[in-house]
């Protein structure tokens, strides 16, 4: 037989593994088919029906529902173009009534956080979205890192802390953010072009406003590399106690935040406080320096007639590494008279104790710095340039994300149909209580998708910290 004759006799026969390359997957099919079933007749006859169901759910159907880490493309991502600003209308008089109906069940101190409030004060979006929101400013906060001493990042800092509040809360109506379903996750970015993150301690921010429209959208045709990426991604990680983590970080310039936030609110007679337990750090990577901060309460006044929101308390922003820390003091209104708004602030070199500068005006208005040099800087918080958030659409969102999760509710908030948005609403409580009590049926923790719990906080579970020791380390 010559060669071309065994070549075409081989080529015609079936390979040993050819005839078993449909078998095997059809065998394991029927093998996991057939174990599912001995287990269902097994869990049936030793638990009941609902019980098995339960088992079901919670090891097959929840865990597909909620993977692991899902991983964002640029490419799916377009500049978000909703706006937040909620319409200042007061309160109706049939809104009264049911308010004055909840208040009388309210005792003065009671924590608010199992109490369900009515649909008509809440906000068209979640608390982990206004989260990002407070990150309007993107090229301020890249431009920390930039600063060249330590005195000058923490004075950075400083500048863009006090200016970050005005466009998290948008607008002078007190309303509140939807409270995320525990695994509810938001994700978002913004491209910051390169030439706007600059030195904020020679340039007011406020100037050139005809260089700098107030809400920037980026030209889709700029080369990427002139644009640093900055990314964020919010989940909450509890539900009793409610806290939700946040993490935002840029590669390019070594630097990112991490925080979580527990949110206890509670009734103060005519108004309503909410304390922002827990803090953050922002990490300076190139510099190893870290800046610990904490969060100012809030407040909503006048909740019978126009309901308006305030910041009040002290926070403070220490870098132990430097020795520079920072004081800052949001002022509630007093009774008779007085400001609303007021915000005041002081850096200071602790070993020296020197204040090296100061800060007074209004976190939605205009604020006035002065340095230790006796130069001084004004910066007109609603003139700051604005750049919108890069957000997926709807379609590519996963059933956990905040969007598409209060997509219902919100719509029906815009039409202006409070009870169906109220029946919306009430799905998703009723789903969530329906998976807690699956997972305390089948002593299940929870188990959060990005953040991991250290002590009495929650890291972010890839942060750029360690990942840039590990790559330094190299």
């Amino acid at each position: 037989m010559t060669s071309a004759e065994v070549t075409a006799c081989s080529s015609s026969k079936e390979s040993p593994y050819s005839s078993t390359r449909g078998i095997v997957p059809a065998v394991l099919s029927w093998a996991l088919l057939l174990w599912i079933f001995m287990q269902a007749k097994r869990r049936v006859y030793d638990f009941g029906l609902n019980s098995f169901v339960v088992q079901c759910w919670t090891r097959f159907m929840f865990p597909l529902l909620h993977l692991g880490p899902t991983v964002i493309s640029p490419e799916d991502e377009a500049t978000d173009t909703e706006d937040n600003e909620e319409e200042d209308l007061g309160v109706m008089d049939e809104q009264r009534s049911v308010i004055l109906h909840l208040l009388s069940q309210l005792k003065l101190g009671m924590d608010l956080t199992r109490v369900v409030l009515p649909t008509f004060i809440l906000e068209k979006r979640s608390l982990l979205e206004m989260y990002a929101n407070f990150m309007a400013h993107p090229d301020l906060f890249l431009s920390i890192t930039a600063g060249a001493t330590p005195e000058e990042r923490m004075i950075r800092f400083v500048e863009y802390y006090v200016t970050s509040f005005h466009e998290g809360r948008k607008g002078a109506v007190a309303k509140k953010p939807y409270n995320p379903i525990i695994g509810e996750t938001f994700h978002c970015s913004w491209d910051v072009p390169k030439d706007k993150v600059r030195s904020i301690r020679t340039h007011c921010a406020a100037a050139n406003a005809k260089d700098q429209a107030k809400i920037q959208d980026m030209d889709p045709s700029w080369d990427q590399s002139e644009r640093y990426k900055l990314r964020f991604i919010a989940e909450q990680v509890s539900h009793h106690p409610p806290v939700s983590g946040f993490y935002c970080e840029c590669k390019e310039k070594k630097m990112c935040v991490n925080a979580h936030v527990w949110t206890k609110s509670k009734f103060m007679g005519m108004s309503i406080g909410v304390s922002m337990v827990g803090e953050g750090i922002l990490y300076l990577l190139e510099h190893e320096e870290e800046y610990v901060f904490t969060l100012p309460s809030a407040y909503a006044r006048s909740i019978l007639t126009v309901p308006w929101v305030e910041l009040g308390g002290k926070v403070n922003i220490v870098c132990a590494k430097s020795g520079y820390s920072a004081t800052v003091t949001f002022h509630t209104k007093p009774f008779y008279g007085g400001k609303v708004h007021r915000v005041t602030a002081e850096v200071k070199h602790n070993p020296t104790s020197t204040v090296v500068c100061k800060a007074q005006g209004e976190w939605n208005g205009t604020l006035e710095f002065t340095y230790n040099n006796g130069e001084t800087k004004v910066i007109d918080t609603t003139k700051l340039p604005v750049i919108r958030k890069k957000i997926r659409p709807l379609e590519k969102q996963g059933p956990f994300e905040s969007r598409r999760l209060w997509q219902h509710v919100t719509n029906s908030l815009k039409t202006g149909d409070i009870d169906l948005a109220t029946q919306h609403k009430h799905l998703l409580e009723e789903k969530q209580r329906a998976d807690q009590r699956q997972r305390a049926a089948t002593n299940t923790p929870w188990q959060p998708k990005y953040f991991i719990k250290v002590g009495d906080g929650w890291e972010y579970f890839s942060p750029l910290w360690k990942t840039h020791r590990g790559d330094t380390a190299h």
